[in-house]
């Protein structure tokens, strides 16, 4: 049989790297993108109103774990580039590899429904309507802002995290009395960039679990080069040697001001911030538990302790959704998804998922790791386990990578990425092959 004809939703990091593989094994495939250009996230300003990115971001991860293994960042990257320079990147990524013209630009896939004897119906914002026999979603994770509701009336101005762009946009935060609800990498990032004197700002941060901090630096060099899971020694040792060593290193986050953590180091997201610690010693930044609930302008926390504030950051996450979708087709509820090595359903073989994991150190290597099976599945090179295999494996990686982590919507997707690439590598592409018969589509 010929490869597949192929949609693929979303012409972010996700999308682009499953375009490119699919390219390279010959698969023909259209990449639907709702906006203009490509990066999703990483476009700053995106006109879909999708993208997370903040005028002063830069990308939490070192280049070095970053780049793509057939597309180097620039050595003239900074350790720690920029969104811009991301941006940069990915576009370099997509002239690099001819990938512009197989993307339909404003071309969003409004619905996509699944026909009886398998293959897809697409229809789109063009008003056509196309049918292709796979279809690869890769719609992104982070820009469908969930909003905590706490109890209470709060009179002031709120807004997520999501839509933050500056101190000036789209609030003036200057001389308010800030909130800012949450402690991982964006809550950090806008608090410290709110607490400058030269704002005249009061920032309270609140947080639910509190948060483990880490450096960006260890002697001189990005911290994420020293971290490397290896695949021959049980993920829970490394994980008691990482907590024994982490209060050596950064400290307990109780000497900053923060409340105690709930759980242990990497039994959630840390958060990754060379500054947060120094604003909190400074006094700039006021640390708070959880919120208990509101009284007009007045925030009271669940330690009995309160304070006014004027504007309230929501820096709580994200759901996982696929509009396209019928939601009782599917959907992740709470941010659950069972996927088998997080890219197939069990039950749905023309479908495949890219992309979705909160994996550490980095995204961009792992969305490569499964586009290469997503384009050998596609061409037949790579053929799935029987569904009641494939839902014990789902069952099993799920305990394996969040069994030890707090149960929280943030955290069902985590992964690590040097034990899921050896997995995938060493066995799970081997066995694949074999139960192909090696053959081709």
């Amino acid at each position: 049989m010929s490869a597949p004809s192929t949609a693929v939703i979303g012409a972010g990091i996700s999308g682009l790297t499953t375009s490119k593989m699919l390219s390279d094994y010959g698969v023909p495939y259209t990449c639907f993108e709702m906006s203009d250009r490509v990066g999703g996230n990483w476009a700053f300003g995106n006109p879909n109103g999708r993208s997370s990115a903040y005028r002063s971001l830069h990308i939490d991860t070192s280049k070095h774990q970053l780049s793509f293994k057939d597309f180097p960042m620039p050595e003239s990257y900074p350790d720690f580039p920029h969104h811009t320079q991301i941006k940069d990147y990915l576009d370099g990524y997509t002239d690099a590899f001819g990938l512009r013209e197989k993307i339909e630009f404003g071309n969003e896939v409004r619905h996509a429904r699944r026909m009886p004897g398998g293959g897809w119906e697409l229809d789109l914002a063009d008003g056509g309507t196309r049918r292709f026999e796979f279809l690869v979603v890769a719609n992104g994770h982070h820009w469908d802002p969930r909003v905590p509701q706490f109890p209470g009336e709060f009179t002031g101005e709120a807004m997520h995290s999501h839509h933050y762009i500056d101190p000036r946009t789209p609030l003036d935060f200057a001389g308010k009395r800030i909130l800012v609800v949450g402690i991982g990498n964006s809550a950090a990032d806008i608090a410290v960039e709110l607490s400058s004197k030269t704002l005249q700002t009061e920032v309270t941060l609140s947080t639910r679990s509190s948060a483990w901090i880490v450096p960006k630096y260890i002697a001189g060099r990005p911290a994420d080069k020293y971290y490397r899971t290896v695949p021959y020694v049980p993920l829970s040792w490394q994980r008691k040697l990482a907590q024994w060593g982490q209060p050596l290193l950064s400290g307990r986050p109780e000497l900053y001001g923060l409340p105690s953590p709930n759980h242990k180091f990497f039994e959630a997201h840390p958060t990754q911030s060379v500054e947060l610690p120094l604003r909190l010693g400074s006094g700039d930044i006021t640390p708070k538990p959880d919120v208990a609930r509101f009284d007009g302008r007045t925030v009271h926390f669940v330690d009995g302790s309160s304070t006014e504030i004027d504007i309230a950051v929501y820096a709580t996450g994200y759901n996982i959704t696929f509009p396209f979708f019928d939601p009782d087709f599917l959907s992740a509820p709470d941010n659950h998804i069972s996927l088998y090595k997080r890219i197939f359903a069990p039950g749905l073989p023309d479908l495949a998922f890219a992309g979705f994991a909160q994996a550490t150190p980095t995204l961009f290597p792992f969305v490569e790791c499964q586009a290469r099976v997503i384009a050998a599945y596609a061409v037949g090179r790579y053929a799935l386990p029987p569904d009641d295999e494939m839902k014990r494996v789902i069952a099993a990686d799920q305990q394996k990578f969040t069994g030890h982590m707090l149960d929280r919507p943030r955290h069902t997707q985590q992964l690590d990425y040097f034990a899921y690439e050896h997995d995938i590598r060493t066995h799970e592409l081997p066995a694949g092959t074999a139960r192909a018969g090696g053959g081709t589509r």
